[in-house]
């Protein structure tokens, strides 16, 4: 598309038209804020925030032709703000290339530092046409057509005045400017770093970016507040359709407003949400609540541990809260695997500790993940606090329904899902709003698992071992064939209905099932397939778990 129809559409705000504009004019942009600062970051930051000025200026371009000299005249203002808020000095530059080099000789440092302080002083001595030329040539991609272009000039005077300036520079100084300019190019993705606001409520924010290349999940955006003076950081929770991210504030903020820009810079987030944060973020983003009084319906995923011991609701909110390791976007994604093709709203808050070492977004791409927001569920992460959260506590938020806590020791066991069925909890099993024996098999579920954390000599379980036992076949049995994970496990996921999943589960409490092998409990689905799989045991391993006969 020709520049005089792409400025025609992004004036008529369109971001994806704006997009290609910063991309054809990034490289330009870049060199020419260089040539007043001669800093690298300092000149990254200069185009940053020429660019956002530019789109909100917009529509007060008449001549949509005239886009590079006005775009020249924004970065030119920017400049010469930076220029005025910090004296150019050699310094950032000598040590942007002291961190890229790999060098480790202090005296070969220190030549390089006087190498480069040269070679400062001696552009910076070009008159300014000059010096324009010479930078916007060296960053990657400034050919004569496109600095014509840009500075408004015919070719021919950008040809003579990179004539004149490399003649006024000799040839070993003109190679470093050259190298250095051309190894510090900005970022492929520079275009795509800059978004704006679409909606904004209290800490919330939907911002709008490059639909191709928007800022991952858990990554840190800076909001520009103009009129404030002030930069705000925010957290990506949530990426919705066509470009679309959700964020938050991670501490109280105001003034929030739509059209205001939003620049990423792809790192990943630092600062975790407190627990008064999170609550206040779950009242935000939560389904509507069923209506007090009515009738409670209860979501069957399938899972056993999930719904025998955290069950969830109709329309109602969990939190997955993962240890370190302990496969929460797993969970969440099998979640949606499982529920997504329904109609009943979900609210999933996974709650992920920090800090972030990997992007979401490449294990959702190598997996071939929604990232949980699918059909009627909504999936957020946050980032959050270092230690454990308490299931309790987390439970006792206001607008959370269930808890489902994920453990890195049953990791390390084997036992996956990794849900801790002691501490998960559930409003529904508290408020006693599932059926007695529900309660009952989860309550004594409960305590017998909880044996199992205990150290052999705890007072508590003298004469307990058969509870024990027990205990470890209830927390093998817990552990379930994932569809999500069956490219690693190389077993079908599995479904097991609530009712199979409780009787199991008290067949086992009741003794029923003492001389089956704990073996057979590992990784199945009901109690049939349990007794399926002891049947297939060798007899010697048959008879090795077989527990003692009293007396």
């Amino acid at each position: 598309m020709d520049l005089e129809a792409l400025t025609r559409q992004a004036k008529q705000g369109d971001l994806e038209a704006f997009s290609e504009l910063t991309r054809r004019f990034q490289h330009m942009a870049f060199g020419y804020a260089l040539s007043f600062v001669r800093a690298l970051q300092d000149a990254e930051d200069i185009v940053q925030e020429a660019f956002v000025a530019a789109w909100f200026s917009l529509p007060t371009l008449e001549d949509p032709a005239a886009f590079p000299g006005w775009l020249r005249g924004i970065v030119r203002h920017h400049a010469h703000r930076q220029v005025r808020r910090k004296p150019p000095e050699s310094r950032p530059l000598l040590e942007a290339h002291g961190m890229l080099s790999a060098e480790t000789c202090p005296e070969r440092r220190v030549e390089r530092r006087q190498q480069y302080a040269g070679l400062l002083a001696a552009v910076g001595g070009l008159p300014r046409p000059l010096r324009e030329v010479v930078t916007l040539f060296y960053v990657h991609e400034c050919s004569q057509q496109d600095i014509a272009t840009f500075l408004g000039v015919p070719v021919t005077t950008v040809n003579n005045r990179l004539h004149a300036a490399r003649a006024q520079l000799k040839r070993r100084k003109l190679t470093m400017v050259k190298d250095t300019l051309e190894s510090h190019p900005l970022p492929d993705d520079f275009a795509a770093r800059i978004g704006r606001i679409v909606r904004a409520r209290e800490r919330v924010i939907e911002a709008r970016f490059d639909p191709g290349a928007g800022p991952g999940v858990l990554t840190e955006l800076t909001v520009s507040d103009d009129a404030g003076h002030r930069a705000i950081s925010v957290q990506v929770i949530q990426r919705l359709p066509d470009g679309v991210v959700r964020a938050v504030a991670t501490a109280p903020t105001e003034g929030f407003a739509p059209g205001m820009s939003v620049l990423s810079e792809g790192r990943h987030a630092r600062t975790p949400l407190n627990r008064v944060g999170f609550e206040r973020i779950v009242a935000l983003l939560a389904a509507p609540a069923p209506e007090p009084g009515g009738p409670v319906r209860l979501l069957e995923t399938g899972i056993k541990v999930v719904d025998v011991m955290c069950p969830l609701v109709a329309g109602g909110t969990v939190a997955v809260a993962g240890e370190y390791q302990a496969g929460t976007a797993v969970v969440v994604e099998e979640l949606a695997r499982r529920l997504g093709a329904g109609t009943d709203p979900l609210s999933i808050f996974a709650l992920v500790p920090g800090p972030m070492t990997t992007s979401f977004e490449e294990v959702w791409e190598k997996e071939g993940y929604s990232g949980g927001t699918v059909g009627p569920l909504q999936a957020f992460y946050f980032l959050r606090e270092e230690g454990p959260w308490p299931a309790a506590e987390v439970a006792a938020i206001r607008g959370v329904d269930s808890v489902i806590r994920l453990s890195t020791a049953l990791a390390q066991l084997g036992i996956y899902p990794t849900v801790d069925p002691p501490s998960s909890r559930s409003r529904l099993l508290d408020a006693k709003l599932v059926e007695r024996e529900h309660l009952e098999i989860a309550a004594r579920a409960r305590e017998a698992l909880a044996a199992l954390e205990l150290p052999p000599e705890h007072p508590r379980l003298e004469g307990a071992e058969r509870l024990r036992q027990r205990a470890r076949k209830l927390q093998r049995f817990f552990a379930q064939p994932f569809f999500v994970a069956e490219p690693y496990t190389r077993r079908p996921g599995l479904h097991v209905s609530r009712a199979e999943a409780l009787r199991g589960c008290r067949a086992i409490l009741d003794g029923e099932m003492d001389a089956v092998p704990e073996k057979a409990f590992y990784f199945t689905g009901t109690l049939d397939d349990v007794l399926i799989a002891a049947a297939a045991l060798p007899a010697d391993a048959r008879e090795a778990s077989s527990p003692a006969r009293p007396g």
